[in-house]
């Protein structure tokens, strides 16, 4: 990793920052084999892709009971952590329920009704790390918004994490399962034997569980599809290295495919940062892939001529995350609309968001957040509309109506307003 300029990238390093992508199409016909396997061999094709894939031998998929009993089991400072973590989680979420709403006008009361999906399902990866807060990310906001039967699936090992399993049961999930991958996404899209079938699935994992989301997407509702974790640390000359160091490594620490990125307006804070990661980085217990993440042709650190043009670049970049350390943080967010979360000023860490502040770590990467947002309680809720036409409200539309049905042709359609006319 260098400093580079941001007026002098070329164009194939653009197209790496601006345009990144999951890695989803060199894996999507495997992807769709599994899909296509579980959900017409249930129960056999799940036990045949444990013993595949994750090296066990697989009995019961229910594991509802071991995750109560890990949650029993776990060190007190542990569960109280948890428990932290999901209170402010679903303190946040509680306060994105909708309200239903009317309103009357010319004889026409018109509205709005919000109903929470029957069930869904949440996806808690394993494998290099476990990630006991991401359960709690997806199960905490479902309950929020009143799922009436949530499943959590999470993939099979000779000892689950009983942290993982700890906060799933401590969220609320109704039923638990031990599968993994795309195999755990398609029973949840479809159903087997052993595991419930639900109407959206949520949820982090790698490039398998996502392209798994892709080739279930119509059949099932899913959250979105995320990539590698993402961040972008914005700062002025009153940054401090140390911490812009730290952001950019956190975040690396996650997957060799993350992309980590800092600008600022400052070539002297540039090169301090740069020096800041190479030191820090040397003493993290999982160096070899923070490293990899930080070769990234997605990852860098980047002088821009002024803050502008850093906040230009920012928005560009559409990060997953973005940390912002300035003078006024405020008014560079307010040039920046394409984010998934954002962390202003010196203590707002962005783990602070991965675990314990409320807000919710799973949100748009690869761009995306141009164009999508974070796993919130809108995920779990659907809505439809309600209206009652008053007969002077339906008279005053009438005509409306009626010439706008015969323009296209739909006879019947003018007939059913002007049926109720005709007795006047």
């Amino acid at each position: 990793m260098d400093v580079q300029s941001v007026s002098e990238l070329d164009p194939a390093k653009r197209r790496a920052l601006f345009e990144r992508d999951a890695g989803l199409e060199e894996i999507r016909d495997d992807v769709a084999e599994i899909v296509h396997r579980v959900r017409n061999e249930g129960d056999v094709a799940l036990r045949e892709y444990c013993r595949k894939f994750d090296d066990v031998e697989v009995g019961n998929f229910d594991i509802t009971d071991d995750a109560e009993r890990a949650y029993e089991s776990i060190d007190d400072d542990v569960r109280e952590a948890i428990e932290t973590a999901a209170d402010n989680i679903r303190e946040f979420h509680q306060r994105q329920v909708p309200e239903d709403w009317s309103y009357e006008t010319e004889g026409r009361e018109l509205g709005r009704r919000f109903y929470p999906l029957d069930s869904a399902g949440v996806y808690a990866p394993g494998g290099t790390a476990a990630y006991p807060s991401s359960a709690l990310m997806g199960i905490v906001p479902a309950k929020a918004a009143g799922v009436e039967h949530v499943v959590a699936v999470t993939p099979p090992a000779d000892q689950i994490n009983p942290v993982t399993l700890a906060a799933i049961h401590a969220g609320g999930a109704d039923a638990v399962y031990q599968i993994g991958g795309a195999q755990a996404i398609s029973a949840m899209a479809y159903g087997t034997e052993s595991i419930d079938s639900v109407d959206v699935i949520v949820g982090p994992g790698n490039r398998w569980v996502t392209a798994a989301k892709a080739e279930v997407r119509g059949d099932v509702k899913i959250d979105m599809l995320a990539g590698p974790s993402e961040v972008l640390a914005l700062a002025d000359d009153s940054a401090d290295s140390e911490r812009l160091a730290a952001e950019t490594i956190a975040q690396a620490e996650h997957d060799p495919h993350a992309a980590v990125v800092a600008v600022t307006d400052d070539p002297e804070l540039a090169d301090a940062v740069l020096e800041e990661i190479e030191d820090q980085v040397s003493e993290r217990e999982r160096e070899d892939i923070i490293r990899e993440a930080l070769d990234n042709e997605a990852s860098g650190v980047f002088v821009a001529r002024s803050m502008s043009e850093a906040a230009l670049f920012a928005d560009q970049f559409a990060p997953e995350h973005i940390y912002i350390e300035a003078e006024d943080e405020d008014a560079l967010l307010d040039r920046i609309e394409n984010y998934g979360s954002a962390f202003l000023g010196a203590h707002s860490p962005v783990a602070a968001g991965d675990y314990a502040s409320g807000t919710n770590h799973v949100l748009p990467t690869d761009a995306q957040a141009r164009i999508a947002s974070g796993l919130s309680v809108d995920t779990f809720v659907r809505s439809a509309t309600v209206q009652r036409l008053s007969e002077d409200g339906l008279s005053e539309l009438r005509g409306t109506i009626t010439t706008l049905a015969d323009r296209e042709g739909l006879e019947a359609h003018a007939h059913s307003v002007d049926v109720r006319f005709e007795d006047d």
